[in-house]
């Protein structure tokens, strides 16, 4: 593990591995690092691959107020030390940070391959509830974490009760639960774009950043339909589906996508 001091001075932890053109891994809401291992692992055998504790997460710092600004300020850092510019990978809401970031950092960003960005832009599933972040910051503040994971599973990404349940008595909640208070991070990401408004995804049609857009065969329309209308506004994206795949691809369907899209 090594550390990289954002501007806010935030530690930010990561993991190197392999050697070529360099890759950042940017998950998605509750995932640290280690969630990225063996995609990390698949990608390393010909690139420079950096995985990171996305801030309040793993072993990296946190500072508030938190700021989506922030974020970029650290994907920002670990550009920098990969030599100033880098191919980036995002995964779901982890997907929206990386576009935000090539909007912002203005060349850094070489290539962008997103998987499954969570837009909410029509009907094809219900929005995010109206307090959905001020509701889980008010969990969080009464330290009632559990429900601030629950609430998150069961409201926003639609699990099945009897699942939430099967997933609270396994060894997974209570990791879960220790990045709870970064749940609000991914949905202030994600900001207005969960509310059944295509309109909301305009402000990256200035993204002109070589993008590729992943969803899944298997995955519910409302991914296929928000992908294809984020491509409709992006410059230079491309979509590809990766037939049998849900939200959680495999790492030997994801990886060669992303081999052949950066190499190229």
């Amino acid at each position: 593990m090594r550390k990289v001091i954002s501007k806010d001075s935030t530690p930010i932890a990561y993991d190197l591995s392999g050697q070529g053109s360099a890759i950042i891994l940017v998950s998605g809401a509750t995932a640290t690092r280690s969630a990225a291992e063996s995609v990390a692992a698949a990608l390393a055998r010909q690139f420079t691959v950096i995985a990171y504790d996305r801030r309040g997460r793993g072993d990296s710092g946190d500072t508030t107020p938190y700021a989506v600004e922030r974020e970029v300020e650290d994907v920002d850092a670990l550009l920098s030390e990969v030599g100033g510019s880098a191919f980036v990978f995002g995964h779901s809401s982890g997907a929206v940070l990386a576009l935000e970031a090539a909007r912002l950092l203005k060349g850094r960003v070489k290539k962008l391959a997103m998987y499954e960005p969570p837009f909410i832009i029509d009907d094809s599933r219900p929005p995010a509830p109206q307090d959905y972040i001020p509701h889980l910051k008010k969990l969080i503040a009464e330290g009632r974490r559990s429900e601030a994971v629950e609430y998150f599973m069961a409201d926003m990404v639609l699990v099945p009760a009897e699942m939430v349940a099967q997933m609270q008595s396994s060894p997974m909640w209570p990791q879960l639960e220790a990045v709870a208070h970064t749940i609000s991070y991914d949905g202030t990401v994600m900001g207005d774009t969960m509310n059944g408004n295509p309109a909301a995804l305009k402000k990256w049609a200035s993204v002109t950043t070589p993008t590729l857009v992943m969803v899944g065969g298997a995955s519910p329309k409302s991914f296929h339909n928000s992908a294809q209308a984020l491509i409709d506004i992006l410059p230079n994206g491309t979509l590809q589906v990766l037939p049998g795949q849900d939200h959680g691809p495999a790492d030997d369907v994801l990886a060669p996508a992303l081999i052949k899209f950066f190499k190229a």
